[in-house]
């Protein structure tokens, strides 16, 4: 692991309650976790990654595989239903609160992708052009190796930072490589829809846009 972390221009910080790996994304730092999960609907090791990326607090973006939504979605409503709960409290993850609070995103790909995907937003034109090129090239190549099958997993930005979950029972070098591959690209492509230098914001226009319903036919089914 040492020699994958400095093959990658990183360090392996720790080995003891679980792996730590610090790098960096030009200037930009971030660190991979691969232990215990934070989240129980993941279930033996978990592989996280995060990193400050500068984002705005307002722009929520959310990417998971598609039966962790069915399974997010399905508890949500079984926690409100046996508890009568009349709103969402902070204890609940913001991964199932978006579920509950943001539309479901249209993708614009093939029907593989998007029974493999799905994501919600609080700006579905953000989102849109999130997820087009590089990250969906990134995904479709993971859905061949790391997500196939399609484990638990998700991609989402929240507090100006972008974090990654994944279900990985056993240490696996080329899933590594496939999800920091994957996790960069992801905050390269979130920093150029928050806006930067010579960008355009296409989230700051769409602010009125978030409770609009822009759902596929596809996603109107039951």
């Amino acid at each position: 692991m040492a020699a994958w972390a400095a093959g990658r221009g990183a360090r392996m910080v720790r080995t003891n309650k679980a792996l730590v790996v610090d790098g960096a994304l030009g200037a930009r730092a971030w660190r991979l976790e691969w232990g215990a999960p934070q989240r129980d609907y993941i279930q033996g090791n978990e592989l996280r990654l995060r990193m400050g990326i500068g984002l705005s607090h307002e722009l929520h973006m959310l990417l998971l595989s598609r039966p962790l939504m069915d399974e997010l979605e399905r508890r949500t409503f079984e926690n409100f239903t046996s508890t009568m709960q009349t709103q969402i409290d902070a204890s609940t993850p913001e991964e199932m609160r978006w579920l509950a609070m943001y539309p479901k995103v249209a993708l614009a790909a093939n029907l593989d992708f998007r029974h493999r995907f799905a994501i919600v937003s609080s700006s579905p034109q953000a989102a849109v052009a999130w997820v087009a090129g590089p990250l969906a090239e990134c995904l479709s190549i993971a859905a061949r190796g790391p997500l196939a099958g399609s484990p638990p997993f998700l991609v989402m930005t929240l507090r100006g930072r972008i974090y990654l979950r994944l279900e990985l029972a056993a240490l696996d070098l080329a899933a590594f490589d496939a999800m920091v591959d994957l996790f960069e690209t992801a905050a390269e492509r979130a920093l150029l829809v928050n806006g930067g230098p010579g960008n355009s914001a296409p989230w700051r226009d769409t602010a009125s846009t978030v409770w609009q319903t822009q759902i596929s036919p596809e996603d109107r089914k039951p």
